[in-house]
């Protein structure tokens, strides 16, 4: 009998959509036997895991570690011997210690053996990036023969990248395309992954299996919204966005090749919701993850820290949140009847502690010193700071991690106190502009994200959203009092951070030359305060931290 007879002419493949925790090992084998289960139990032939599953992804320097390399080589080999039992076979990723060096690989178990491995080629070296520093690139791959069926596995970046990977994979004999993936979430990416995708189908001519982790890793959001495209370009399937789910697809082999028969396409949320739930999974996971029991916000009558308090309940419920009015001789009523209100909204722990009596002691300890003086901002920085070792306070006596609340346009100019209101674990709208902070404040109130903990309605009161921000630190302060109007701001500053733009272009926009100038000059000198604040939320193309490495020693000025 030829061996074309032979092979089969149906292929089932369970897509794993999962949340891996980078460094439990253990954990995440468990979780792949668990997964393999189902998969079985639905009658799967193969179950696609994604990139570095069994370390975690990314697991950046942990891959230096020796006995690392060697507890995820041992997790493979166990869940391989798994396989002998006659069920379905597994892609999964792990990092391996080859002859050449250390790589981001891919092993094909089957039959209680791995059949195969495969190592990524492209590493990537930009953004969030930085691959090259602890992986050595793999040599061009073939094709995997799974039961009879020649198999291409690109890993993430080798279908980004303009090496060929998938065309080789294709002219060797790969008659599908499974691809482990760990792509972060950043506003509107999976539009970019259908671009890159549909690329390698057109040119490739084979059906496409895109295969995405979930979950939260630090500031990294990984959506999962899998997919896979047939090799006449259209969606055989698409899969929720940030949701862990094991969907089984049935591909069918006909004349033309592989196609995967009629799956659910799933609704992937736009804009503000998509943006809202980056926002509650990546503070869920950081919190879980870490092992944080509850966490710890001040809540100031402001709309970022109320939308930060609505995030925070809408992740991990009401009883795990506790919000703190911290009011000073400046605080409007206005602020105190808002905070309460959010609170009761919200249904979480609400508490009024004064600063009145620690920030006057403060000034009376320095009143000799600063003899001769006017009153200003470092008397305003008193009460910031004040607020920021009370919280702290409350997270040491309590186990609550304090959640910090600085958006992005703050974190650009530097309007946020050192050891103040940027004391904190986690910021969830670190990488949020303002008016960004305003549309997902409204969408909010109109919309219940799925799996959220918290209550439907409106959960951040009319009164923040409506009325002038304000850090209340003297009296009938705004924040437009010395900056420009939030959509001036933004729009400026995203040219700055996002488009890396030149003060001439962005003049050209019809924005005040002088107004650009003073914008970038407090841009570059908040770089020391940013290298000292909270991780937070990736949601923007370039976040600070991972995606924007500015020098704090900089004199460079656009003139």
């Amino acid at each position: 009998m030829s061996d074309t007879m032979t092979r089969p002419d149906t292929l089932r493949i369970a897509i794993a959509q999962f949340n891996p925790t980078v460094g439990d090992v253990a954990g995440n084998l468990a979780k792949a036997r668990e997964v393999r289960g189902q998969a079985a139990a639905a009658g799967a032939d193969l179950v696609l895991f994604t990139e570095l599953f069994i370390s975690g992804y990314p697991p950046e320097d942990l891959v230096l570690k020796r006995a690392f390399l060697r507890n995820c080589l041992a997790a493979v080999e166990q869940l391989a011997a798994d396989t002998a039992d006659g069920g379905p076979g597994v892609v999964i990723g792990f990092p391996r210690q080859g002859e050449s060096g250390r790589h981001n690989s891919v092993a094909v178990l089957d039959r209680g053996k791995v059949i195969a491995t495969r190592d990524k080629i492209d590493l990537p070296n930009y953004g969030e990036f930085d691959e090259k520093r602890v992986f050595t690139a793999g040599e061009m791959p073939g094709p995997v023969n799974f039961r009879g069926i020649r198999i291409g596995i690109p890993v993430c970046e080798d279908i980004w990248g303009d090496l060929g990977v998938c065309e080789t994979l294709a002219e060797a004999g790969a008659e599908i395309l499974l691809v482990p993936n760990g792509s972060p979430y950043y506003r509107a990416k999976i539009d970019v992954r259908y671009q890159i995708a549909l690329k390698q189908v057109i040119e490739c001519g084979l059906p496409l299996v895109y295969a995405n982790q979930v979950g939260g890793q630090d500031e990294l959001v990984f959506d999962g919204a899998s997919f896979a495209f047939n090799a006449d370009k259209s969606l055989a399937f698409q899969m929720n966005q940030f949701e862990a789910e094991l969907l089984v697809t049935t591909w069918k082999r006909s004349g033309d090749g592989w196609r995967c028969e009629e799956r659910p396409i799933a609704h992937v949320p736009e804009n503000e919701e998509a943006d809202y739930r980056a926002c509650m999974l990546g503070l869920r996971d950081y919190v879980n993850k870490n092992g944080f029991k509850s966490v710890v916000i001040g809540l100031s009558g402001g709309i970022d820290s109320a939308l930060c308090a609505a995030i925070a309940v809408d992740a991990l419920g009401a009883e795990r949140v506790r919000t703190v009015m911290l009011p000073y001789r400046y605080t409007s009523e206005s602020s105190f009847s808002d905070a309460a209100a959010c609170a009761k909204a919200l249904g979480c722990h609400y508490d009024i502690v004064p600063i009145g009596e620690p920030v006057d002691a403060f000034i009376s300890a320095l009143s000799e010193l600063f003899e001769g003086t006017e009153p200003g901002v470092t008397e305003e920085n008193l009460q910031a700071r004040t607020r920021g070792t009370i919280l702290m306070a409350i997270s040491n006596k309590f186990g609550a991690m304090v959640v910090t609340t600085g958006n992005k346009s703050e974190m650009s100019v530097g309007y946020a106190t050192l050891y103040g209101d940027m004391n904190g674990g986690f910021n969830p709208v670190k990488d949020l502009y303002k008016m960004q902070v305003y549309a997902l404040s409204g969408w909010r109130n109109k919309n219940v994200p799925l799996g959220a903990l918290g209550p439907a309605g409106e959960v951040i009161p009319a009164n923040i959203i409506s009325k002038a921000p304000s850090a209340e630190l003297r009296p009938n302060q705004t924040d437009q009092d010395s900056l420009p109007p939030y959509p001036a701001l933004d729009d400026i500053l995203e040219c700055l951070v996002e488009q890396e733009m030149s003060v001439e272009e962005i003049v050209a926009r019809g924005h005040d030359v002088a107004t650009v100038h003073r914008i970038e000059h407090l841009l570059y000198l908040a770089e020391y305060k940013r290298r000292q604040s909270a991780p937070g939320v990736k949601i923007t193309r370039k976040n600070f931290g991972r995606d924007r490495r500015y020098p704090i020693t900089n004199r460079f000025r656009d003139r």
